[in-house]
């Protein structure tokens, strides 16, 4: 039972993770890609100093190298999501402007006809009046 929790609890926090790096850089990947880079050479570098100096060191950079790794991981994927929502937006904007286009056509020719039936009827009641008169 507990196999089927693991990969919901690592998406979990791995999507924590991501909220919080891009939120704490105002939305910009690239920015939230640095600050994780920041923060995973600090921990690495504070995991080093507490270890006994004759411990081989290559498993802190092999940790460090898995942490940048992962974070190029994570840069890549904000970055195709941040490309996807522009396409999203880009699509939309156009459309929008497709409707507002159509709208006004449609406008100008109602407005159009009604200047023609405007235009008969007046033209229909000088008619008249000139009769009147006798005038034509």
């Amino acid at each position: 039972m507990s196999k089927a929790r693991a990969p919901i609890v690592i998406g979990a926090v791995a999507a924590s993770g991501i909220g919080y790096y891009l939120y704490n850089a105002g939305g910009n990947p690239r920015a939230a890609e640095k600050q994780f880079e920041s923060d995973a050479h600090r921990a690495a570098a504070k995991i080093e100093s507490k270890i006994p100096t004759n411990y081989p060191t290559h498993t802190t950079h092999k940790a460090e190298r898995e942490g940048t790794r992962l974070g190029h991981e994570v840069g890549t994927k904000i970055d195709s999501a941040v490309t996807t929502v522009n396409r999203d937006l880009s699509q939309a904007k156009h459309e929008a402007e497709a409707i507002a286009k159509q709208a006004k056509a449609d406008t100008l020719k109602k407005i159009d006809e009604f200047d023609r039936t405007v235009e008969d009827k007046a033209a229909k009641s000088k008619s008249y009046i000139s009769s009147w008169f006798g005038s034509k």
